[in-house]
């Protein structure tokens, strides 16, 4: 069996959290954390981390501190999600530059941000439903 890992963060910015909305012509958005796969070159977790960060929203990160771990078991690759949580230092979308951002099957790839209350992430699709259930017991505790 294979396993292949990625990251995820959940990004604050002030009192805000910045997520990705992902959607398609026609069909329904949702909410989801900026990340993707680990790579070969990446020297860690964290690595692969602030890589995927600046390709999806042009962003540095300050210390990044993991807080989920998601396991997602399949016939042929079980796929584990390493969730972290971490302060934006600076962001410039116009310094976006992964592969995702050229495929024109992508569809709506847009970086929101989102009040740091667990009324406002109720208020999303986010996905996976699971970490969209840590937000609501945690956020407030994130805003301290």
């Amino acid at each position: 069996m294979k396993v292949r890992h990625n990251v995820r963060a959940v990004l604050l910015d002030g009192g805000q959290m910045v997520f990705l909305r992902r959607g398609w012509p026609g069909g329904a958005s949702y909410y989801t954390t900026v990340g993707g796969g680990v790579e070969a070159e990446d020297a860690d977790l964290e690595a692969a981390l602030r890589r995927e960060v600046m390709e999806e929203v042009g962003a540095t990160i300050g210390p990044a501190v993991e807080f989920l771990t998601l396991t997602e078991p399949g016939e042929k690759v079980t796929v584990v999600q390493h969730y972290f949580r971490a302060d934006v230092l600076d962001m410039d979308l116009n310094r976006r530059g992964g592969p995702e951002l050229d495929d024109p099957d992508i569809g709506d790839f847009s970086a929101v941000r989102v009040a740091l209350d667990p009324s406002a992430v109720r208020a999303l699709e986010l996905h996976p439903p699971e970490l969209a259930a840590y937000l609501w017991e945690h956020a407030d505790d994130w805003g301290a």
